[in-house]
């Protein structure tokens, strides 16, 4: 079965238009859903979060935020993107997401974690790759694919159709609870960790950032608490091991873009 649908895959990345690639890493993406699509349900989403969700105005905590954002949204190289960067008031939420065309919240629970700017970049960074990656369109395209096939996808996704609103809400989390789940794939949670990194250093936050706050994730997931941001994605130790092999070239670019230095 699974080996049926990397032929299909492949063989609609050939024919389709819908084929693109992951920005950094290359990986061949199947995406049916346009840049326009994906805008326009994504706005929808951002107000609907903006009326449920209850929004901090803690002025530090919000400088701290916005430091961190902009410094990773310039490293994005994204200037049609309408960055936002929104601190939701809730302590028992360890969680972050960015909505299409660069709408960011972060839960106040994940603070515990990040500790400082350096931590809080390894969070932003990482849910910026998603949007990047437009991981979420990619899910939602193969979602309604394989309900309904090709023309008929498109054709919801055109008229925004229920079917539409409800694939967009799974594939970016939002269905059951405004951004407790993201269900991404292993290889889109790696590949956004890998974006991720090279954010953080092209940002001048030092990459090796990413190993710390991980570990404390390792630690607290140990002392049987799981961050909802842990909830499905790769193990700690997959991903710790992961991000050391990428280490070296984080590095060089770190001290290429900065100097070394902050």
């Amino acid at each position: 079965m699974r080996n049926g649908l990397i032929v299909v895959f492949s063989l609609l990345c050939f024919l389709s238009a819908g084929c693109a690639r992951a920005p950094v890493t290359g990986r061949p993406q199947l995406i049916l859903v346009s840049q326009g699509e994906e805008l326009a349900l994504g706005l929808s989403a951002y107000r609907e979060i903006l009326k449920k969700e209850r929004i901090s105005h803690d002025p530090r905590l919000n400088a701290m935020l916005e430091r961190v954002g902009w410094r990773i949204a310039r490293a994005a190289r994204r200037p049609d993107y309408k960055w936002e960067f929104h601190l939701i008031d809730n302590d028992k939420v360890a969680n972050a997401f960015c909505l299409p065309g660069g709408k960011v919240f972060v839960y106040t629970g994940i603070l515990k974690y990040t500790r400082d700017e350096d931590g809080l970049a390894v969070v932003v960074g990482h849910e910026v790759a998603h949007a990047l990656a437009r991981h979420g369109a990619e899910r939602m395209s193969m979602a309604l694919l394989a309900q309904m096939g090709e023309a008929a996808a498109e054709a919801a996704l055109r008229l925004q159709s229920p079917q539409a609103i409800k694939a967009f809400s799974v594939a970016y989390g939002l269905a059951a609870n405004v951004g407790l789940l993201l269900p991404y794939s292993r290889a889109q949670e790696f590949e956004a960790d890998y974006i991720g990194l090279i954010l953080m250093a092209r940002a001048c936050y030092d990459p090796e950032s990413a190993l710390v706050f991980w570990q404390r994730m390792l630690r607290a997931n140990k002392e049987g608490f799981r961050p909802v941001f842990l909830s499905t994605h790769p193990t700690d130790r997959a991903r710790i091991q992961r991000l050391r092999q990428l280490m070296p070239k984080a590095r060089r670019i770190f001290l290429s873009s900065c100097g070394g230095s902050y």
